[in-house]
């Protein structure tokens, strides 16, 4: 399944990856591959068979698990895989919707992921905080939950970023006080008002007044 110019545009998008795990498989590929081993022997050994040597056969992993309709299945597998999840793309990959047939239940565990010391476990607890709990199950307290973060990655705290940009979208009244207030480090502050403002979903108007609210360099310091 190999396709060598995907693979070098592939390296080319997660660069904390070491580049010779990537070999350069097409997402359609991947998933077609995803619906012939679920339910298989072979899937459940591939699965129990930790730590893999690839991204795809992490890419491959994450979809099996997006597979699993039981919410005490799913989150088993996932609570087994997140340790050995090495990069952004497999991480935001893995958003099985097993998880969010419970939110009142997952919200235990969302709060263990933020607390680990592993990125992209914090990681994807704020996507499943981004993808859950900010429509119809809004809670404003999730909103301090994220705010309270703290954290030196990179990918984390673009994952912040992106929550409140979503959040501004969704929720813009209750997320608007975490901005105004600064309540973010200058580089998160400024990265979230630069997806909201990419965003379709926030008017003309809402966009001019968080473009006034962007931290400059000298503030930063």
């Amino acid at each position: 399944m190999q396709d060598i110019p995907y693979r070098d545009f592939q390296r080319k998008l997660i660069p904390g990856l070491d580049p010779e795990t990537i070999i350069g498989v097409r997402t359609p590929q991947l998933r077609r591959l995803v619906r012939q081993l679920w339910g298989t022997p072979e899937a459940a050994d591939f699965m129990a068979a930790l730590p893999h040597c690839l991204f795809e056969e992490n890419q491959v992993h994450a979809g099996l698990i997006m597979q699993e309709k039981d919410f005490d299945a799913c989150l088993a597998l996932v609570n087994n895989f997140l340790p050995h999840v090495d990069n952004w793309a497999t991480c935001d990959q893995l958003s099985p919707k097993a998880l969010q047939t419970n939110l009142p239940r997952l919200m235990d565990s969302i709060r263990a992921w933020l607390t680990s010391d592993h990125q992209y476990t914090v990681r994807f607890g704020v996507n499943c905080l981004m993808q859950g709990y900010l429509g119809n199950a809004f809670d404003p307290s999730v909103l301090e939950m994220v705010a309270m973060l703290q954290h030196e990655d990179y990918y984390v705290r673009m994952g912040v970023a992106w929550y409140f940009a979503t959040a501004l979208a969704l929720q813009y009244d209750a997320a608007l006080p975490y901005i105004e207030q600064r309540r973010l480090e200058p580089w998160t502050h400024n990265k979230a008002i630069q997806k909201a403002i990419e965003s379709r979903r926030i008017t003309p108007a809402q966009k001019d007044a968080l473009r006034a609210m962007k931290i400059g360099r000298s503030k930063q310091a």
